[in-house]
């Protein structure tokens, strides 16, 4: 192949030609990694627990901890995909955003301090929402509307 047949890659394209990422996506990836970190965290400290401490059942906490950890990569690794542009990255961004939801629910059910704790999960997983569906996201992330075609507006 010559010069002019190869097509561009991102070594090969300038800067100046790469359209610059909507604030909205970058907020909805923010948003995302958040939520993975926060999940990552939540993991970590009921296995150290689990490990360490004296909880009721020592394997279940360290079943929990694990699963958390574990469910903390799918966030961690949408925000990666929609911070680099790639259009999978929304699907299990969305993903964990519906989940998030009856989570928040079961939460402001409680009759506790876990009520602050599923408010901000659940504004966190409306506001997520909101910006992937957002169009300037969907144009970004080259996710074409309905019946296979881009909006012409």
């Amino acid at each position: 192949m010559t010069k002019e047949q190869k097509p561009a890659t991102p070594e090969t394209v300038r800067p100046e030609t790469v359209e610059p990422r909507p604030r909205k996506l970058t907020y909805a990836a923010l948003l995302t990694a958040l939520e993975g970190a926060a999940l990552a965290v939540g993991g970590v400290w009921v296995l150290v627990l689990g490990l360490a401490g004296e909880p009721d059942d020592r394997q279940q906490a360290v079943t929990l901890g694990v699963t958390l950890i574990a469910l903390a990569l799918l966030p961690l690794l949408a925000a990666r995909g929609l911070f680099g542009l790639r259009s999978w990255s929304r699907g299990p961004s969305v993903i964990t955003q519906i989940l998030a939801l009856p989570v928040a629910y079961s939460l402001l059910q409680a009759d506790s301090i876990a009520i602050p704790a599923g408010i901000a999960i659940a504004v966190v997983a409306v506001a997520t929402l909101v910006l992937l569906i957002n169009p300037a996201t969907t144009k970004a992330l080259g996710i074409r509307g309905p019946g296979g075609t881009q909006d012409q507006k």
